[in-house]
């Protein structure tokens, strides 16, 4: 997706979950009931943040820099700010003083256990990618060491060889 759709699609998405949260929260008897706006919610915000702090793009310097661009996304960027207030004012009325915190909380402790389990994989795979090549290191000078005491074995058989011949031939 180009970045200018991503921007659109974006805030489209947040305007949807803002307009679904808002349609389903005074029915919902609990924050499942609407997590799946949430969810939307949080990642059109993520799209519109990303659009705005994006520092270069596709297109020209003049779609990069023009004046509505740059008025757009930050245009954006504060309405989106705006209605998340709005809905964490109107989950924390419906289920609780708090409730909005405690979700953008735990939300944000996923992301960071994601991000650390996804570190400690790639960390994993690099210390068996090294590992592995240790072990064919390993394997190549055993095989070469081999292969030069193969070699002297057999030199030390044909010099043998051509000594007992040569030896034979003088008697």
């Amino acid at each position: 997706m180009e970045p200018i759709s991503t921007a659109l699609a974006g805030i489209a998405l947040f305007k949807s979950a803002v307009d679904g949260i808002k349609g389903a929260i005074s029915t919902a008897n609990d924050v499942g009931e609407i997590a799946g706006y949430l969810d939307n919610l949080f990642e059109g915000e993520k799209q519109v943040q990303q659009r705005r702090n994006q520092k270069s793009g596709i297109g020209s310097v003049g779609d990069q820099f023009g004046i509505k661009t740059v008025a757009q996304e930050i245009i954006d960027a504060k309405l989106a700010q705006e209605q998340m207030q709005e809905i964490a004012s109107m989950v924390d009325m419906r289920f609780g003083h708090g409730t909005w915190r405690s979700i953008v909380d735990e939300r944000a402790k996923r992301i960071r256990e994601a991000k650390e389990a996804e570190a400690a994989a790639r960390k994993a795979a690099l210390q068996k990618q090294k590992e592995f090549e240790e072990s064919l290191k390993q394997a190549l000078m055993i095989g070469g060491s081999i292969i030069v005491a193969l070699a002297l074995f057999i030199f030390l058989f044909v010099t043998i060889a051509q000594a007992t011949v040569l030896t034979l031939s003088i008697l």
